[in-house]
């Protein structure tokens, strides 16, 4: 298996590399804001959930990290993107639903030709939704034993990028004024593990044969294939949806204390994201969100489903430089 550090440059080597591409967009449709600074105030909660069904019985279960709300502020200079926020105490006040250590690397670069999702999931301690689960007390069940990792990405060429804008949507370092959509195709590649120390089906209240599966480790890659549209209203307005899905080869390994076993298979995945917002020369406003579904190969009494995005709020405002940091920025960008 490849190293996940060695993983990690390649991946931003083609991120960059793929940001740079150059296509000059068709301005009768979107207008873009290179030579400005595009600065945002945001709300951000990313999420990883863990859907877990014993189909015999039949039995479904969802798994959630307690994750924090952040606010932060971050800012767009032609392809380079930067974001800083942090989980403050008074956004995040505790519900009960116990503590989980946890690293969520969620990164989605929107060129203009193309758009590359990447992910790092390092996840120990889940509970159960909804409260009152698994519990006779009716408080949340929760899991502090339970463990979950994943890797991996997706890239996706945009065919009618020189009318359509990703970036308009999400970043908002562009304009489109007028309603479009274009074709997505592309590939992905995931791979990660989940481990617990026991049974991950509760012993009260859940009618559940209780497979003896407590790891399971797993890769996946495959093409994909999608659709996104734009649609404007009144030049300002717009709501944007896309969805992708995917057809990949996925091996998955299962583990228990009597036996292991592996699966081959075919699985669908798919990657949707919604956004909406108002949008002008120098100011804009969205709500953003991105879901990546990964389908993990099932047993005949276990199948596994992880669900990774983001819900945001931005307000962005544009700006020109001054002369010293546009100087700046011209040597960093060899303009």
């Amino acid at each position: 298996m490849i190293r996940s550090g060695s993983l990690i440059v390649l991946l931003l080597a083609v991120c960059l590399s793929a940001m740079k591409v150059s296509a000059s967009p068709d301005t009768t449709y979107y207008k873009t804001y290179d030579g400005l600074i595009t600065s945002r105030f945001y709300f951000s909660q990313k999420y990883t959930s863990m859907l877990v069904r014993d189909p015999i019985t039949p039995t479904t279960l969802n798994y959630h990290p307690n994750t924090t709300l952040n606010m932060g502020i971050g800012a767009t200079y032609r392809f380079l993107t930067l974001n800083l926020a942090y989980g403050f105490p008074f956004l995040n006040p505790d519900r009960g639903q116990g503590k989980t250590e946890y690293l969520d690397l969620q990164a989605h670069f929107y060129g203009r030709s193309s758009n590359i999702d990447l992910f790092g999931q390092f996840y120990n301690g889940m509970y159960l939704e909804p409260k009152g689960l698994g519990r006779a007390d009716g408080n949340y069940y929760l899991r502090p034993d339970i463990r979950l990792r994943e890797y991996g990405g997706s890239y996706q060429y945009i065919i009618n990028h020189k009318r359509y804008s990703f970036r308009s949507s999400y970043l908002q370092n562009e304009w489109q004024y007028r309603s479009a959509g274009t074709l997505l195709i592309g590939g992905e590649l995931f791979v990660g593990k989940a481990k617990a120390d026991s049974s991950v089906f509760p012993a009260i209240g859940v009618q559940s044969n209780r497979p003896s599966t407590d790891f399971l480790r797993f890769y996946e890659i495959g093409p994909n294939i999608g659709y996104a549209y734009t649609c404007v209203i009144a030049r300002h307005f717009f709501i944007t949806g896309s969805l992708s899905v995917a057809a990949d080869f996925s091996n998955t390994t299962f583990s228990g204390p009597d036996k292991k076993t592996n699966k081959y298979g075919i699985n669908p995945n798919s990657m949707l994201r919604l956004f909406a917002g108002y949008n002008s020369e120098r100011s804009a406003f969205s709500v953003t969100f991105t879901n990546s579904r990964v389908n993990i190969d099932s047993r005949k009494d276990l199948s596994l489903s992880l669900n990774t995005g983001n819900i945001r709020v931005n307000y962005v405002r544009r700006f020109l430089p001054g002369e010293k940091t546009s100087r700046m920025l011209d040597r960093i960008f060899k303009r």
